[in-house]
């Protein structure tokens, strides 16, 4: 499976870096393919290290402005014009998305999936990895605009939120039947 990854590219503290590293290894090991935003810095560094180590691929998408953070080891890199460019081909070449912790793009990119799934543009599986209850507000948020009838689908049908590593593969290995 090429699983899409939305997270920062900021160095973390270890209550983020910790997790991602484990989310890295497992997909590694089930011999899948990261695709991600190409950044050999910061939290996209500890994922792609994690995810080589363990035997997966690299795809990275980076864009044009950050051509110089882009990882070199990585099986393949693709260099975007802009950043919408740069979504589109990362959401292109998933065939699952994992949004980790991060700002505001990994904001801009879950939006982005999320609301291609709720016009049915994409079926892909979307899991918000809630990393040290990171995004306890936006899973609020989100059951707020469900009980109040801003999404014309439930809420389960366009992301799983998981609290741990070993539930969001376990969730797109099941959505793949790969289990």
């Amino acid at each position: 499976m090429k699983i899409c990854v939305f997270l920062s590219a900021a160095d973390l503290d270890d209550r983020y870096t910790r997790p991602a590293r484990e989310f890295a290894e497992l997909l590694g090991k089930g011999g899948h393919t990261l695709v991600w935003g190409g950044s050999d810095v910061g939290l996209m560094k500890v994922v792609a290290d994690g995810v080589q180590e363990a035997g997966g691929r690299l795809v990275g998408i980076s864009v044009d402005f950050l051509a110089a953070k882009a990882r070199a080891g990585a099986d393949e890199m693709v260099i975007a014009r802009d950043l919408a460019e740069r979504k589109a081909l990362l959401l292109e070449r998933a065939d699952a998305v994992v949004i980790m912790v991060g700002g505001t793009g990994t904001l801009d990119e879950a939006t982005e999936i999320l609301e291609l799934k709720k016009h049915g543009h994409t079926d892909k599986p979307v899991v918000l990895l809630n990393t040290a209850g990171f995004y306890d507000g936006l899973k609020e948020q989100f059951r707020r605009m469900e009980n109040e009838g801003f999404l014309p689908r439930p809420l389960t049908d366009l992301v799983f939120f998981a609290e741990e590593p070993v539930g969001a593969l376990a969730y797109l290995e099941e959505s793949f039947g790969t289990v």
